[in-house]
């Protein structure tokens, strides 16, 4: 189930990341419409009555493989991902199926392209201004991003709602036909509330990754970051599955 800490360690880390700068923006959406998206083995995880789906803008920093140190230069690049959440019921685990990971790094999103996530080169970049951080790209099919975001007072006690969305410890992927899970391990999320400018600009990168566009504001939320360990990938009992087009 989701929770505010990991309910695992992770042992086998395949990286260490720090994801900085974090900016949540959840839109309520049907689940018939996200369980369209998904590969056979995993079903939607409704929250509240609904689906959720989320545009999440961060700084990846310090990137490194497990027992490497991190590469000036390359180990640090903004990326956007609009992900779901979703249940494995034949494991009976839940965690995040990502619909789209933008990235400006052409190496990174061949690496993660070959391990079967939905990886693609999109030039975005991600910095502080005074008191606001503030997202921005432009490339079809995704359109522009031009994301500023105020980060507002801290969230001392989530509500269930918000640690069902966040509180998520593995990511799904699909690699040779087969369904994977990469569990993570990393401190709670400190949370704050945000104001968001230019969401409603996000139309085209939610279309492109299958999804309606949104016609209400985001739930916006903000977290300065959390430095993460990301698991050695583990293949899932039950059905092989094939990833929806897209």
């Amino acid at each position: 189930m989701p929770s505010h800490a990991a309910p695992h360690a992770v042992r086998l880390v395949a990286s260490r990341q720090r994801w900085h700068a974090v900016t949540f923006l959840h839109w309520a959406c049907p689940p018939a419409v996200v369980q369209a998206l998904l590969p056979s083995g995993l079903e939607v995880d409704v929250v509240d009555g609904d689906a959720w789906v989320a545009v999440t803008p961060l700084l990846m920093r310090d990137v490194r493989a497990s027992v490497l140190p991190a590469v000036p230069g390359w180990s640090e690049f903004a990326e956007v991902n609009v992900r779901t959440y979703v249940r494995h019921p034949a494991s009976g685990t839940d965690g995040i199926w990502f619909l789209r990971l933008l990235c400006p790094r052409t190496a990174m999103v061949g690496a993660m392209r070959a391990l079967g996530l939905a990886y693609r080169v999109y030039p975005v970049t991600a910095r502080r201004t005074g008191s606001s951080v503030v997202y921005r790209g432009d490339q079809a099919p995704y359109g522009r991003i031009d994301l500023t975001v105020r980060p507002g007072e801290r969230i001392a006690a989530p509500s269930p709602w918000l640690t069902a969305v966040t509180g998520r410890w593995n990511a799904y992927t699909v690699r040779c036909g087969r369904l994977w899970r990469v569990p993570v391990a990393h401190p709670p999320w400190p949370l704050h509330r945000a104001q968001v400018t230019g969401a409603d600009r996000l139309g085209a990168l939610l279309t492109a990754a299958g999804l309606p566009a949104p016609t209400i504001r985001p739930v916006a939320t903000w977290s300065p970051g959390v430095d993460t360990r990301v698991g050695v990938p583990r293949p899932l009992p039950g059905r092989r599955g094939a990833a929806r087009p897209g």
